[in-house]
């Protein structure tokens, strides 16, 4: 430390500068990063079958956990960077330390506090070292964490067109699953050789360079055991509390990612609501994303909407969007023959037109014609009926239109229709 309380310690972290003028201006962008990959993954999901929907979902969560991440270590690194730019300016304006004797306080208490308060060089410099750990840390682990989500994507997309080439029908889940352990298990395997039996191998041996290979090709990824800062602080402070650390953010960070996707897509199940009423096939119920003036076009989920609660015109505009993880799968079960792209066009749409089939205060409309058409909000392929409502009395009306189940099957409870109720 240096004997002018007026100058920077000579020990002060060199990159202290750089880190503040980093943390500074990244933790804006970074806390709004979390809000942009919202909106992505919103906008994207409903164009994407169920080949893709899980997996992009998955790496989502990845990237949003190393967004969350981020955000965390600059906020905590600008405040811990104030605590000791804090530490240092005090010096500055009181260098002979604490005055115990004008402090109002016992012999007994004076000695333990004596004790316990470091001096102001030590404090200053615990204090230093702590915002750059921090930096560091939280870097690298964000760094884990996105070059993890690159190797799973580049794994799946390989792995996906390669069975759908040679035409093999693969679960997503299983396969994302298999990509993941593939990737992970060759490095945790080597790693786990190389301590047990590592003394034992021959140094040039073929096992031996087979070894080195994977667990280079793992670091140079940025996914060896510890990579850059963090091997520094395990090796000097305990692998142990680092792993502990790490196990930390990572579960907070991804526990927030998955939270805040499930409160965007049901915000409803998010309070203390557990009196309000609720009927499995939801009657009684008026769902906003029905409704085209009161729908959320990037987070609902994709369904059937009108124009209004209240239809004051001669029809009811019904727009049906295009599910690709509900109609492509069941339109697999139509023949579609073989023929002019007309003809193909004609079969899928009359195809298409079957799976959302439509009911009007409880009777079918024989007559229902869709038209083509998209979501003006979202650019999405839509179909689209013009319902003639003008016979109808003034009053409560409902619209029932069906939709097939999720390719997944795991909503058991979806009682197979949007209901929208309307007034006239």
């Amino acid at each position: 430390m240096s004997d002018d309380p007026h100058r920077l310690p000579r020990h002060t972290t060199p990159t202290w500068e750089v880190e503040l003028l980093i943390s500074g201006v990244a933790v804006f962008a970074m806390l709004q990063l979390p809000g942009w990959l919202d909106d992505r993954l919103f906008g994207l999901l409903p164009r994407l079958g169920a080949d893709w929907a899980e997996p992009v979902t998955l790496i989502y969560i990845y990237a949003k956990s190393a967004a969350i991440i981020l955000a965390m270590t600059f906020a905590l690194h600008l405040l811990l960077r104030a605590h000791w730019i804090a530490l240092v300016g005090m010096h500055s304006i009181y260098p002979d330390g604490v005055r115990w004797e004008r402090l109002r306080m016992g012999p007994i208490q004076r000695e333990m506090e004596q004790q316990r308060a470091p001096k102001a060089e030590v404090a200053i410099e615990r204090a230093d070292n702590r915002a750059t750990t921090v930096f560091a840390i939280g870097v690298m682990l964000a760094t884990v964490l996105l070059s993890i989500s690159l190797v799973l994507l580049v794994g799946y997309t390989l792995g996906i067109t390669a069975a759908r080439q040679m035409g093999i029908d693969v679960d997503p889940a299983n396969l994302f699953a298999g990509i993941a352990l593939l990737v992970l298990l060759p490095f945790a395997l080597s790693s786990a050789i190389d301590r047990r039996f590592g003394e034992r191998l021959a140094p040039n041996g073929w096992f031996a360079r087979i070894l080195s290979a994977v667990m280079s090709f793992y670091s140079r990824i940025g996914m060896g055991r510890w990579s850059g800062p963090t091997r520094l602080v395990a090796s000097h402070e305990g692998e142990r509390g680092l792993l502990f650390i790490t196990i930390l953010v990572f579960g907070v960070a991804v526990s927030g990612a998955i939270y805040s996707m499930k409160f965007l897509q049901d915000p409803e199940r998010t309070g203390d609501y557990a009196a309000f009423p609720a009927f499995a096939d939801g009657s009684r119920t008026v769902d906003a994303s029905h409704y085209d003036d009161q729908r959320d076009a990037m987070h609902d989920q994709i369904g059937a909407y009108i124009q209004s609660a209240i239809v004051v015109g001669p029809y009811v505009r019904l727009t049906v969007p295009y599910d690709p993880q509900r109609d492509t799968a069941a339109m697999r079960g139509c023949a579609i023959a073989a023929g002019t792209d007309d003809a193909k066009a004609t079969a899928r749409f009359d195809c298409l037109q079957s799976l959302h089939g439509v009911q009007l205060d409880g009777k079918p409309l024989a007559d229902l014609r869709y038209e083509l058409a998209s979501d003006p909000r979202t650019d999405r392929p839509a179909l689209l009926a013009m319902i003639d409502v003008r016979a109808l009395a003034p009053g409560r009306h409902e619209l029932q239109v069906a939709r097939p189940p999720k390719s997944d099957g795991k909503r058991k409870d979806d009682p197979g229709f949007d209901r929208i109720p309307f007034w006239r």
